[in-house]
């Protein structure tokens, strides 16, 4: 195939394929079969690999995501994402309905709306392309999810037709269907991964995941509801969502325009039973006026606009016997007791545990063993009781007594005064704890070692690991002894091992999981003691010094540096060649860059303007161009694959962010 006829295949299957993707994921019809779709997908994917100047940048192939994010990029809403009145009440509608016909002289209508129960998520557009995508946050600043949403089938990366604003918003709800959600929860166990509570968490977790290849790999959907902007097309609000669906948006068939209060509680009462039947979990109505200029007339409050409410169906009760409390030991040694309880559908799905949080909890309940308990949601991410039907409890049943010793190691626990929680205090010998402090430094906000939970689980079983420190003294023999694990896997974990060698100081400081030494703690702690050496050899006043380390992170400080086991695992660790002292910056002038030449492309952790301000702040050149005249390419994540091969058929130097902010520092 040669240049033109590539160029054309590509433009032909990207239209196809995005048509398909409409018919599925928006209309629910499909038009042709997963088999066939995932072939052209394919054969899409090879053209654009093997011509990437013509693959589009919202190629139904970028729905697989593959950027890493290393953190969010806080973003300010240009449309403050205000919270809905809510209430539980009809006089409460009543009253709201009361209050806009005072204030609204003119003959108005209502827009009656299912409240979806997942992630509010606000979508910019401009000239008919997804530019940004944004979380609530606290409704002024969010977090932008850009890479993240983009792998959403239902959210249109380019729009259809050519009548909708060069620039505009709407809003809606990142939700996990329920059938999807089981799907998901069932694979998650089966692979050795905890699972998700419920939907919404599923669907917010997902979101806020660092690698958007992963989130490809989730059921999420996404329904809009509120289109925002200066040139809208029509004057109300119901007709601005008919025209949405128009452009490619997921919009809901579940809306309904109201004349009366009447109409609206007819609309609540169909839904508070309709919403069992459902494949999405929803909690309640909203309201809202529906013209524009009726809106404006009546304005917001501080927090929520004056013009909608939020109807919340009752929380859910469900009934069922408690079989018995378990107790589980968390990475601190904190102890909490579940409930489990014979099996009972509420609210879409089938509980089994519930929290009952501490002891306080369990004796305010008065539970007996066995007791028949009334179990409900209310937000909650486990289930939680909150009474028992004391009608049912049998004669001469046992108080419930809360365990006086670790259920894993025996220990007696603790309960330290004014505390709701017992603890475990055999912290260094606890196979829970041990398993925990192992998790926590191999996550990505620590050391960031390949492998995750399942690894540590699979490592501490197995004996191979006993100890953070143990893990640099794994062998690849050893690693094979995993199930699962084969020849590659086995070279990448040593090799993620490895690469966590380079890891800065104060994120090693973190990782030991000294308690109440948090991120923020232990950079502090790192820049003023400058090392390991010196931080340990530190006296009560001289923490006390360091500005934001009290009492509490004091006292826990010495008491961990007292330990002999500790001792003993910082020194392996420093023999293993982990950085436990900041690195010493070298003299650099104001012109360190003087004369250097540098490309900027890709997605960083900051904003690239303000890379490009740095580069020239320090006598640097930043040129649009790769040519041979470049001195380095700056490179971020989703760094055109077209200036990548260029770079490197060039020989020219390829840095990443972490790089040139050593170079500038």
């Amino acid at each position: 195939m040669d240049i033109f006829e590539s160029q054309g295949k590509i433009q032909a299957l990207t239209d196809e394929l995005k048509e398909h993707n409409y018919n599925y994921y928006v209309k629910a019809q499909p038009t042709i079969s997963d088999f066939d779709f995932d072939a052209k997908l394919q054969e899409l994917h090879k053209l654009e690999q093997q011509f990437p100047q013509f693959a589009h940048d919202d190629s139904p192939t970028k729905r697989v995501g593959g950027a890493v994010s290393k953190e969010f990029r806080t973003v300010t809403h240009r449309y403050p994402m205000l919270s809905l009145g809510n209430t539980y009440s009809r006089e409460d509608l009543l009253g709201f309905d009361t209050r806009i016909r005072k204030s609204i002289d003119d003959k108005f209508e209502y827009v009656c709306e299912l409240k979806y129960d997942g992630l509010a998520i606000g979508l910019s557009y401009k000239k008919g392309k997804l530019v940004q995508a944004v979380t609530r946050g606290d409704g002024v600043q969010g977090d932008d999810v850009t890479d993240n949403v983009r792998t959403i089938r239902s959210i249109p990366l380019s729009l259809r037709g050519d009548d909708y604003p060069d620039d505009f918003e709407i809003r809606g709800e990142i939700i996990m269907t329920r059938s999807g959600f089981v799907k998901f929860n069932e694979k998650r166990e089966k692979d050795g991964v905890q699972a998700f509570a419920n939907p919404r968490n599923a669907a917010a977790g997902s979101i806020k995941m660092q690698n958007s290849a992963e989130v490809a790999k989730r059921p999420l959907d996404c329904y809009l509801y509120y289109v925002l902007g200066e040139t809208l097309p029509h004057q109300s609000h119901y007709d601005n969502m008919m025209a949405a669906k128009d452009w490619g948006f997921k919009v809901p068939k579940y809306i309904a325009k109201a004349s009366s209060i009447d109409e609206i509680f007819d609309f609540i009462d169909y839904w508070d039973v309709a919403r069992n039947d459902l494949d999405f979990e929803i909690d309640g109505i909203v309201i809202k006026v529906n013209e524009y200029a009726q809106q404006q007339q009546l304005g917001f409050t501080a927090k929520s606009p004056r013009w909608a409410i939020s109807y919340k169906f009752k929380t859910e009760q469900a009934l069922t016997e408690l079989l018995e409390i378990t107790y589980q030991v968390g990475r601190t040694g904190a102890i909490t007791p579940v409930a489990n309880l014979e099996p009972v559908a509420l609210a879409g799905t089938t509980v089994k545990r519930a929290s009952l949080h501490n002891a306080d909890i369990i004796e305010e309940l008065d539970l007996h063993e066995h007791d028949y308990v009334k179990v409900e949601k209310g937000g909650e991410i486990i289930p939680k009781i909150v009474g028992v039907d004391l009608e049912r409890r049998k004669a001469g049943s046992t108080k419930v007594k809360y365990i006086e010793n670790c259920p894993e190691c025996g220990t007696k626990l603790v309960r330290d005064e004014g505390k709701a929680n017992h603890y475990c205090p055999n912290e260094y010998h606890c196979p829970p704890q041990i398993k925990g402090k192992i998790e926590h430094f191999v996550s990505r906000k620590a050391l960031n070692i390949a492998g995750g939970e399942a690894t540590v689980n699979a490592l501490f079983e197995k004996g191979l690991v006993k100890d953070v420190a143990d893990l640099f003294d794994l062998t690849r023999e050893q690693i094979l002894q995993l199930e699962g694990f084969k020849d590659k896997s086995a070279d990448n974990l040593l090799k993620s091992i490895e690469a966590s060698k380079s890891t800065p100081f104060e994120k090693v400081l973190f990782a030991l999981g000294i308690r109440y030494v948090g991120q923020t703690v232990a950079a502090k702690l790192a820049e003023y003691f400058g090392s390991m050496d010196k931080l340990m050899q530190a006296n009560e006043m001289e923490l006390v010094m360091v500005d934001e380390i009290g009492e509490r992170i004091t006292e826990s400080l010495l008491e961990y540096f007292a330990d002999e086991s500790n001792l003993d695992i910082v020194n392996r660790l420093v023999a293993s060649g982990l950085k436990f002292e900041i690195e010493k910056d070298k003299d650099q002038g104001p012109d360190m860059l003087q004369g250097k030449s540098f490309v900027v492309s890709g997605k960083f952790s900051m904003a690239r303007d303000d890379l490009k301000k740095m580069i020239s702040k320090f006598g640097g050149k930043n040129v649009s161009a790769i040519s041979a005249k470049t001195d380095f390419v700056l490179a971020g994540d989703a760094m055109g694959p077209a200036k990548l091969k260029k770079a490197e058929k060039l020989g020219i130097p390829i840095i990443g962010e972490d790089d040139f902010m050593k170079m500038v520092k």
